[in-house]
């Protein structure tokens, strides 16, 4: 799927971040983290953002920093977990630009990601178990499912055969 602009999906601890910033280099696009962009406006960190503001002011921020990508050409947007979730932010990644899925399975995601609250939404094992299962359906509608338990360098490498390079 040729493309200018691809953007990485996927739940956390699926290395969204590291492989953006990995494909940017290796292809020389830049690469944009949402919740990077969300933490330096806001100077303070994503899970300091949950336990003040709740998660739906963390929505409006994510959906406000989606938006003002969307001019972006040639760059790596690695997204939040939820944010593909949202139908809206869903379609406009959709007609906006490539979409990867790259897919983790539980059982490593749990292995990934520390349960020490960094990540406000992993610190209940049932209910992040019940959030990765809701979510694959919304991942599922991806461009491309990729398989990120395989070592970065080969989800780089599956990633830009898929996008033309």
């Amino acid at each position: 799927m040729k493309s200018d602009k691809l953007y990485l999906v996927g739940f956390m601890g699926a290395g969204k971040t590291t492989v953006a910033t990995a494909l940017g280099r290796r292809i020389g696009w830049r690469s944009e983290d949402i919740d990077h962009r969300i933490e330096a406006r806001e100077r303070r960190t994503v899970s300091a953002i949950f336990a003040q503001e709740g998660e739906a002011y963390f929505r409006r921020a994510e959906r406000e920093v989606l938006l003002e990508l969307l001019p972006e050409r040639n760059v790596v947007v690695a997204t939040g977990g939820g944010t593909f979730v949202d139908p809206d932010l869903r379609a406009t990644m959709l007609g906006d630009g490539a979409v990867a899925w790259l897919d983790l399975p539980l059982t490593r995601v749990i292995e990934r990601v520390p349960g020490d609250g960094r990540r406000p939404l992993a610190s209940d094992l049932g209910q992040m178990e019940q959030l990765y299962t809701r979510r694959r359906q919304a991942y599922a509608t991806a461009h491309v499912r990729i398989d990120a338990g395989a070592p970065v360098d080969e989800v780089v490498e599956r990633l830009m055969e898929w996008i033309g390079y």
